[in-house]
């Protein structure tokens, strides 16, 4: 049932269009030198465990290709938006950051990130920016029975509730658009779901726009549409 979810999926990307193209470096890190990709796919392999930082790959897997579904796929994600999420993680002069976890607790991101410098950050980033996504162990849509609920959020939204279409942000198959909306499509859709109830609660405080989205869906609405995302190629 996977493979004919994912071809389902894959068709009506397809249809509605492709992707964005690469938008230029932001300037959040101006003043910083040029990311250094091989600076980055150390401390993402090695960490630095000297300063508190574990080796990004044991949770975010190789090159960025998680096997875990609580740890999201980061490869060939925007290194613009993987910066800004990773300063979102951060917590600075002892005031909580910004992205937190379930019921108000720190995410287990928070001391890492924390520990990290902008440069190390930007580093990071750059690399994983430069991965591809394994699309054929990524995840993708497995539930048939919310397929069409979730295609429509994902192409219409629902306009009697103020929820504008997924796909009108992070693009018609998912890919996002760099600088901004990040990729969703192979995205674990139990993460997908995850980080909306996280914005639903406040919980992560990074996005008001996402944060409004959220609070106007249905747990059933949530898992239908992070299902359907997760397929898109």
């Amino acid at each position: 049932m996977k493979r004919m979810l994912s071809r389902i999926v894959v068709a009506s990307g397809v249809l509605l269009g492709s992707s964005v193209v690469s938008a230029a470096f932001a300037a959040d890190g101006a003043g910083l030198p040029k990311p250094d990709a091989a600076a980055g796919e150390q401390l993402y392999i090695n960490g630095d465990p000297a300063r508190g930082i574990l080796a990004c790959a044991s949770c975010h897997g190789d090159a960025g290709n998680s096997m875990l579904p609580a740890n999201p796929n980061l490869a060939s994600q925007a290194h613009d938006y993987l910066y800004r999420q990773l300063t979102a993680f951060a917590s600075k002069d002892g005031k909580p950051a910004a992205r937190g976890g379930a019921n108000g607790a720190p995410s287990i991101m928070t001391p890492f990130a924390s520990a990290m410098t902008p440069e190390d950050m930007k580093n990071v980033a750059y690399y994983l920016s430069l991965q591809n996504l394994d699309y054929e162990k990524a995840a993708t849509a497995t539930s048939e029975a919310t397929m069409e609920r979730g295609q429509k959020i994902w192409r219409a939204g629902l306009p009697e509730r103020g929820v504008p279409a997924c796909a009108g942000c992070h693009s018609p198959n998912g890919a996002g658009v760099p600088g901004q909306y990040p990729r969703l499509s192979g995205q674990f859709s139990s993460y997908i779901a995850d980080q909306l109830k996280l914005f639903r609660s406040g919980d992560r405080a990074n996005n008001e726009v996402m944060r409004a989205i959220a609070d106007r869906m249905s747990d059933a609405d949530i898992a239908a549409v992070a299902d359907y995302a997760a397929g898109l190629r």
